[in-house]
């Protein structure tokens, strides 16, 4: 097509020339030095037209001639880019393919090339991937000394785009290599380094809840969990077992009832709210002498105790049985309207037995103890407390046989 519209092109300057100097009868006269010389306008016309293409031709022959040594110096320099780029194209090859020490030595080769080349040599990017891969493959080959010599020599202050995602890609694997190293305390260190929209990214806010499991923090791990559930970075199951998981932790890491207070006003509603997380809590009050606390959380759902599942509401009634010191007369209108309603669950009516024997209301304390101690569906160890219980009040009525009859079934519980 292109050879089609340059012969049109042809006939058309051939045209308009025929045209145009068809007719020209026009002369030019040149003198020199006493010597006369007629041509016709046309040939002058011509003559011209070659003269500045021959000069034309010259000088763009004399200047390659003169950048010839230049061109040859680019075609060196891009034949030194090209294989430094295939060494790193391989290196990264090599370090999918799990053979880390050639991709080690790939990555070397890549920068050893890219020292001769002034573009690459100030490149960020090009230098950080390099550097990155030959710490990752030393990383995986347990040589940690290399591996952080090599992470220390990362280009600072990348200022392109490209050489930025590099170098947070970079920061990112040396928390994970902190990790691997089960040095929490360097991981959060890094974490805390990175920019904040670096960090808040789903993969980061995962590593961070690592680096906080690992060292012991609980209650951060948790706000970070509650981070990552809103990123929908878990489903809703695994969100929920989690997060009562790292309130556990925080729980049973509280030594004294003030610090467990502290660590109750930093849950979110939803969790004070979780009937699993609050019987935790409730226990952890009771063990650390403050039943009071572990009541006044237990009350809100204990009036709803029939919105609860079957489980939640055992749960409940066990951390209760644990927190009947001290309970106070308020409490016995609820707790009859318990017993009433769930009458057939085991823990229920235990819990209930122990409130009113609390409460010296020893009649009802007995029946709801005697039928919660023949159940087999609840815990051995609550069944194991209200026998005892039973025996107690059997020897303060002076039924020694009963209650060596009550302390033998409790013995044989499991």
């Amino acid at each position: 097509m292109r050879g089609v519209i340059w012969l049109v092109l042809l006939f058309a300057v051939a045209v308009v020339a025929a045209i145009t100097l068809g007719s020209n009868d026009g002369l030019v006269s040149l003198y020199w030095s006493g010597w006369r010389t007629d041509l016709s306008l046309n040939l002058f016309i011509v003559l011209w037209l070659l003269a500045f293409l021959l000069l034309s031709a010259a000088g763009q022959a004399l200047i390659s001639l003169v950048g010839l040594p230049r061109r040859a110096r680019q075609w060196r320099e891009l034949r030194r880019e090209r294989t430094a780029h295939a060494h790193l194209h391989n290196a990264l090859a090599e370090h999918f393919a799990a053979r880390f020490s050639r991709a080690h030595k790939a990555a070397q080769w890549a920068l050893q090339a890219s020292a001769d080349v002034p573009t690459l040599r100030t490149d960020a990017e090009f230098q950080t991937l390099a550097h990155m891969l030959a710490a990752s493959s030393l990383h995986q080959m347990q040589d940690r000394g290399g591996r952080d010599a090599a992470l220390a020599r990362l280009p600072p202050a990348p200022a392109t785009p490209a050489a930025r995602t590099a170098a947070d890609g970079a920061a990112l694997l040396a928390v994970q290599w902190a990790l691997d190293d089960r040095d929490a305390e360097r991981a959060l260190a890094r974490l805390a380094e990175m920019p904040a929209g670096v960090a808040r990214r789903t993969h980061a806010l995962r590593l961070r809840l690592q680096a906080q499991r690992m060292a012991r923090q609980p209650v951060a791990a948790l706000h970070t969990a509650r981070q990552l559930a809103k990123h929908q970075a878990f489903t809703a199951t695994v969100a929920s077992s989690l997060m009562r998981a790292l309130a556990y932790e925080a729980l049973e890491g509280a030594h004294d009832s003030e610090q467990l207070r502290r660590v109750w006003a930093q849950f979110e509603a939803s969790e004070q709210r979780d009937a699993l997380i609050v019987a935790r809590a409730a226990l952890r009050a009771s063990a650390l002498g403050a039943p009071e606390d572990a009541r006044t959380w237990l009350r809100p759902l204990w009036d709803a105790l029939a919105e609860q599942a079957p489980a939640e509401r055992a749960q409940l009634a066990l951390a209760l049985m644990e927190s009947t010191a001290g309970l106070g007369i308020e409490w016995l209108p609820r707790l009859e309207a318990t017993l009433a309603r769930h009458a057939d669950e085991p823990a229920v009516v235990a819990a209930v037995g122990v409130a009113f024997a609390e409460r010296q209301l020893w009649g009802k304390a007995r029946r709801a103890l005697e039928a919660a101690a023949s159940s087999s569906d609840l815990a051995g160890g609550a069944r194991r407390r209200i026998t005892r219980m039973l025996a107690s009040l059997a020897r303060d009525e002076g039924d020694e046989l009963r209650a060596q009859q009550f302390e033998q079934r409790a013995a044989a519980i499991d």
